[in-house]
């Protein structure tokens, strides 16, 4: 009887293990993709900054333990592909673990310790989290200094096409910068597609409790592009001033195909998708006049997109330029000033104090910090220190902006 007894226990433990394994819920993946900004260049020496905010210190609060340490974000994982120590000039490093800060860009990045940047993966991750409590998976591939006409260019887009303004300047005009030039278009596109495709081949890799029987589903894809095709001015025609065109309808063609090759890629055709619109400077109503029509152009055209009947409900473009910090772009255009004015000392501008070149190196250092006690306060310098990590063509490198933009890429993609 007692081995009988024993048996029966045996098989309940094994029919148990079979239904938790089957009720599993499937584990979600979402790709993130794109330039600088989706690597992120924030420090997490400025993440303490969330916590000042009502709106973004729950964030904070999920993302450290309450003895002050970086929490990891339970049942997240993340693969990352970027260039090594962050720079486009080396092999490409994957990065894996359990969503924590670290995983922004790889600049300088020693890997026997922690990193020190975090991009918007890690509230996008932690929101996605506490609303789905389920497993999730995040790979994300990102370098800086990239486009998408170019390095990003999908296949449908074709072999790029040398502009006006590239044949004028000879970019490609030898035989080894056309191979340059072919060996580079699409380079990133394709980077991307075959480390997603690396990653799903082996998933338990990644994710360590992954069960094959629980499956998984490809559930989203963010696509946050960096500075680099706003302002590659021999790519993008220049207009009339009074043209009502827009500059860069190309990207908005070159968008959807990118959209539509990596659903066909991966062949999820329904793959939702979020286009991050760069917000660089913040609001166009509080942006310069000078960059006003150039950046509401661009914005335009990233959005245009989610527009398209064919992508109806299913490609979302989501404004960026609403979480740039206003704070910090009032001390960022201060240090602007300082800036220029050690420019102006340096050139000997005829309606500047160096006019006549008499101030020595010192002279002009000296002239310098008394200038900057003029343009800040104590308040600005102190707010500076805790909050801004960059520059500005890197949201000043807010750990705060990059998390609430992570935040509202999730709940686009939430149900």
């Amino acid at each position: 009887m007692k081995s009988l007894r024993t048996i029966t226990c045996l098989l309940a433990a094994v029919l148990l293990g079979n239904t938790t394994a089957s009720a599993a819920k499937p584990l979600k993946i979402y790709i993130l993709a794109g330039q600088s900004n989706m690597e992120g260049h924030a420090h997490v020496r400025v993440i303490d900054y969330l916590g000042e905010d009502p709106i973004s210190a729950p964030l904070l609060k999920a993302m450290k333990n309450s003895d002050g340490s970086y929490r990891k974000t339970p049942n997240t994982y993340i693969s990352y592909l970027t260039g090594e120590n962050g720079r486009l000039n080396t092999p490409n490093r994957e990065v894996v673990g359990q969503l924590e800060i670290g995983f922004g860009n790889q600049g300088g990045r020693n890997y026997d310790e922690p990193g020190e940047k975090i991009g918007p993966e890690l509230a996008f991750g932690i929101t996605m989290q506490q609303e789905l409590d389920q497993p999730i998976l995040i790979i994300k591939t990102a370098w800086g200094g990239q486009s998408l006409h170019t390095d990003y260019r999908s296949p449908s887009s074709g072999p790029y096409v040398p502009s006006a303004d590239d044949i004028e300047r000879g970019r490609f005009d030898t035989a080894e910068k056309q191979q340059e030039l072919e060996a580079k278009t699409g380079l990133r596109y394709r980077q991307m597609i075959e480390h997603v495709e690396h990653v799903l081949g082996d998933i338990k890799r990644v994710v360590p409790g992954y069960d094959p029987a629980q499956g998984y589903e490809l559930a989203g894809f963010v696509w946050f592009q960096g500075f680099n095709d706003m302002v590659g001015r021999n790519v993008y025609p220049s207009l009339p001033a009074d043209s009502d065109k827009n500059q860069y309808a190309k990207y908005s063609e070159w968008m959807a195909n990118f959209i539509r090759d990596v659903r066909k890629d991966l062949k999820a055709p329904k793959l939702p998708f979020v286009i991050g619109v760069l917000g660089v400077g913040g609001p166009l109503e509080t942006t310069e006049e000078r960059y006003r029509k150039q950046r509401g152009q661009f914005r335009a055209a990233m959005a245009a997109p989610a527009l398209m009947p064919e992508f109806k409900g299913n490609v979302f473009a989501v404004e960026t330029a609403p979480f740039w910090d206003m704070k910090l772009d009032a001390i960022d255009k201060k240090r602007d000033k300082l800036r220029q004015k050690s420019y102006l000392l340096r050139t000997k501008n005829k309606d500047h104090e160096n006019a006549d070149g008499k101030m020595s190196p010192e002279d002009q250092r000296n002239f310098l910090k008394e200038y900057e006690k003029t343009l800040f306060t104590q308040e600005d310098l102190d707010l500076e220190t805790r909050a801004k990590s960059n520059a500005g063509y890197h949201y000043l490198g807010s750990a705060k902006t990059y998390s609430l933009i992570g935040q509202a890429f999730a709940e686009a993609l939430l149900p």
